[in-house]
């Protein structure tokens, strides 16, 4: 499910019975959205990434091991094309057993073709930063193992995706463009 989007399931409109144009801040249940998305990153059960159509998605425990084979499968799609400065942060990020930050341009890059786990935080001087952690770091902290078969883990997440009301061209290996 995503986060917000305009035509496929979310939790935004699940909230407040409308589909939004633009930011949910400024809606009057703006504070019910905050307080129920905040839950739903804090629940043992559900990632936030970058997965449909580049928007923020919730995915539940049961497709971590699809996700995960897909994410670290180092397919063609996640690399084509990419920065070298966004090259360096995923070979930092690969070797690090901490988070790594890195700058919005190359976060988003990364992020689009799930070559990291990014996960929001509070630095000290409680200004908001994303932290970029290996897969396979995040895999083992909570005790997955990725699916066998690429494709099978590809069919499984595009009938989740398509369940929601996502077209299969808006996951990241469907993309012509990457």
């Amino acid at each position: 499910m995503l986060q917000q989007d305009k035509s496929a399931l979310n939790v935004v409109t699940l909230l407040t019975g409308e589909s939004l144009r633009g930011s949910w801040w400024s809606h009057p249940k703006g504070k019910l959205i905050f307080r129920a998305l905040s839950e739903l990153d804090d629940h043992d059960d559900v990632l936030f990434t970058k997965l449909v159509d580049g928007k923020v998605t919730l995915v539940h425990r049961k497709l971590w091991p699809a996700l995960l084979a897909i994410a670290t499968s180092n397919e063609s799609w996640q690399t084509r094309g990419l920065s070298a400065d966004a090259r360096r942060v995923v070979a930092k990020v690969n070797r690090s057993a901490e988070g790594v930050q890195g700058t919005p341009k190359v976060v988003k890059e990364i992020e689009a073709r799930l070559l990291a786990n990014s996960r929001q935080m509070h630095s000290e001087s409680g200004k908001h930063v994303i932290v970029l952690d290996s897969w396979t770091n995040w895999a083992r902290r909570i005790g997955i193992e990725p699916l066998a078969s690429i494709d099978a883990a590809k069919e499984e997440i595009e009938r989740a995706a398509t369940a929601v009301g996502a077209a299969r061209s808006t996951l990241p290996w469907r993309q012509t463009s990457s």
